[in-house]
């Protein structure tokens, strides 16, 4: 197989387990597309835990046989004229879970599913954005935005969303605090955050200090039931409490009379139901973001760049949790 070869992987049913997981990678003509189609020849596309737990069956709405992949960066080799040779980036809760994904040479999207990439960053880091910034994004903007001068608490803050939600909010000019099972803060921020490592300090008593009794004014959990606690103590009067996973059946004891008397708002985030044109509108009000500097996408190493016959390698990195993007050079 040469670097030229135009490849897919291929995931014919749903596994057991990854190690019953037969991940091919086959070959793969450009596909014709129809109107109101774009035809991207994949670059770099980055390997998300969801892309994983998808060729597992554990994403319900996954849809075999498949390629896998849901977040991408390329350039568009057909259609509307006025789009060939652009670079584009994307992702979507359908792409690679109902669709055929980014885990290949070439892709198939709507036109209105790609916008230009970032130029300052490059084509490899714009694939690996994806996933984690559309759910922060997204969970922002359903909680009704980010505002100067508010307090945001990102609850798992050295996660991939969480370090995308400490990103946006700094750059929106919100008092950040980061709660997490470690002192420094992992990843960018454009402005000063508080680190509370939840380790040693309990971190509402903390919250509460930092607030002057207020409270947050918003509270991005990033992990399941885990911060429950916390999160809801911290709540200030009217404040909104962003949820992005829970494990199926888990429940909390939910205080009633904080909910109603603190007018508190709760919104639930399941990227899934973002499609690909959702998706990449999220993606570009964050562009600006990321050409002036005060956004920054993960740093992709050498190493962490896969070419596609050994995504396997990747696949069980990621599941097994770990810590840098990978990304897949098709």
């Amino acid at each position: 197989m040469t670097p030229s070869s135009a490849h897919a992987l291929h995931v014919e049913s749903k596994a057991t387990g990854i190690d019953t997981l037969q991940l091919q990678c086959v070959p793969q003509t450009a596909p014709s597309i129809q109107a109101g189609e774009v035809l991207v020849q994949v670059l770099a596309a980055g390997v998300n835990p969801s892309d994983v737990k998808a060729t597992l069956g554990i994403m319900p709405h996954a849809v075999f046989p498949r390629t896998p992949g849901r977040d991408f960066a390329g350039v568009v080799i057909d259609g509307p004229a006025a789009l060939k040779g652009l670079q584009v980036w994307g992702s979507g809760g359908d792409i690679g879970i109902t669709r055929n994904g980014s885990h290949a040479r070439y892709l198939v999207l709507p036109v209105a599913a790609v916008k230009e990439a970032p130029k300052a960053i490059s084509i490899e880091e714009a694939g690996a954005v994806g996933v984690p910034f559309v759910t922060a994004c997204e969970g922002f903007s359903r909680a009704g935005g980010v505002k100067t001068g508010q307090t945001v608490v990102v609850l798992g803050a050295n996660g991939k969303v969480g370090q995308a939600a400490v990103q946006i909010a700094a750059r929106a000019g919100a008092k950040v605090i980061a709660v997490q099972r470690q002192d420094h803060l992992e990843g960018f921020a454009c402005a000063d955050v508080e680190v509370i490592n939840s380790t040693h300090i309990e971190p509402a008593t903390r919250i509460m200090d930092l607030t002057g009794g207020k409270g947050a004014d918003l509270v991005f959990n990033t992990v399941d039931k885990v911060y429950w606690e916390v999160g809801h103590a911290v709540m200030a009067k009217g404040a909104t409490q962003i949820f992005i996973i829970a494990t199926k059946g888990q429940t909390v004891a939910f205080d009633l009379f904080k909910f109603y008397r603190g007018m508190h708002n709760f919104v639930g985030i399941d990227t899934l139901a973002l499609d690909c044109v959702r998706s990449c509108e999220l993606l570009d009000e964050l562009r600006p973001g990321f050409e002036d500097g005060t956004l920054k996408p993960f740093p992709v190493d050498a190493a962490d760049m896969i070419a596609l016959p050994h995504a396997m390698d990747a696949y069980k990195a990621v599941l097994a949790g770990a810590k840098n993007r990978m990304v897949l050079k098709p």
